[in-house]
């Protein structure tokens, strides 16, 4: 029988930290690395990541937005650095926010989370714009494979607040209720809470967030600080998952080990 995401997520945890180091490939950090803003770059800038991060931490999450920029050849490389980052035993995440409806949205399931196929990861963000239940067949194909879903619930960007603190009929905010729907899938599914965001200003419980994994980017250039997660997060602390990119990828080739290692202490310091 697969071992159930939750339980395989817990398990990197428990051996390498919370940690997630964010592969993104933007033309201004190819350039300050000296790479070019090609396919050949992205290539070299990936495994350069991957190496740094595999004797770090345990989670990486490729944006996929950077690779889809170079078209088909930039699909070969993430392709390439997907494989390389589960080789080197890292659980992957790969940030794609797919949602739709029907075939549409399992198919995006199917390419992401099905073993052996050629964009397999471990995880995927996605979206329940069209309502929590339209990825209902996402999660089944994930749950059979042992793999995971982070549902976008409350988002760093300011104007995601127009959205997300809508009220439903019960009188939760949206960014609750997705809380709510993926803490029915006992530690399976998780969600997307950034760390700029405040808890009470969007509806959410911090108690209802231990309940699932919390993906959590906005640490770095987006403004939040990882000092400041415990305050932020509160009794949900445990189950975050802080995501750092700039602020180690912009120390560049020969800096970015170090930078890991910083942010990874200062995540050893929180009372979890």
């Amino acid at each position: 029988m697969t071992d159930g995401f939750g339980a395989r997520l817990a398990e990197v945890v428990a051996r390498r930290g919370p940690l997630c180091v964010g592969i993104d490939p933007h033309a201004p950090l190819l350039a300050a690395w000296g790479l070019g803003d090609d396919a050949a770059g992205v290539r070299e800038f990936g495994l350069r990541v991957i190496d740094a991060a595999a004797s770090r931490i345990g989670i990486v999450k490729p944006q996929i937005s950077f690779f889809e920029r170079h078209g088909s050849a930039g699909y070969a490389v993430l392709e390439e650095l997907l494989a390389a980052a589960r080789a080197a035993g890292l659980l992957v995440i790969a940030d794609v926010k797919r949602g739709d409806v029907g075939s549409t949205v399992d198919a995006y399931g199917e390419a992401w989370l099905t073993p052996g196929t050629p964009l397999e990861a471990d995880a995927m963000t996605a979206v329940a714009y069209q309502g929590f239940g339209s990825l209902d067949g996402v999660l089944a194909r994930a749950a059979a494979a042992g793999k995971g879903v982070f549902v976008l619930a409350a988002t760093s960007n300011p104007e995601s607040a127009e959205v997300q603190t809508l009220r439903t009929a019960s009188g939760e905010t949206i960014a609750a209720r997705m809380v709510a729907h993926a803490a029915e899938h006992g530690g399976n599914v998780g969600v997307v809470v950034g760390g700029t965001v405040e808890l009470a200003a969007v509806g959410i419980d911090p108690d209802a967030l231990r309940a699932v994994p919390v993906l959590g980017p906005g640490f770095g250039v987006q403004g939040a600080r990882l000092a400041d997660a415990p305050a932020t997060f509160g009794a949900a602390i445990g189950s975050l998952l802080p995501s750092v990119s700039r602020s180690v990828l912009g120390a560049g080739p020969d800096g970015i080990g170090s930078a890991i290692d910083a942010a990874v202490a200062e995540v050893a310091s929180w009372q979890r």
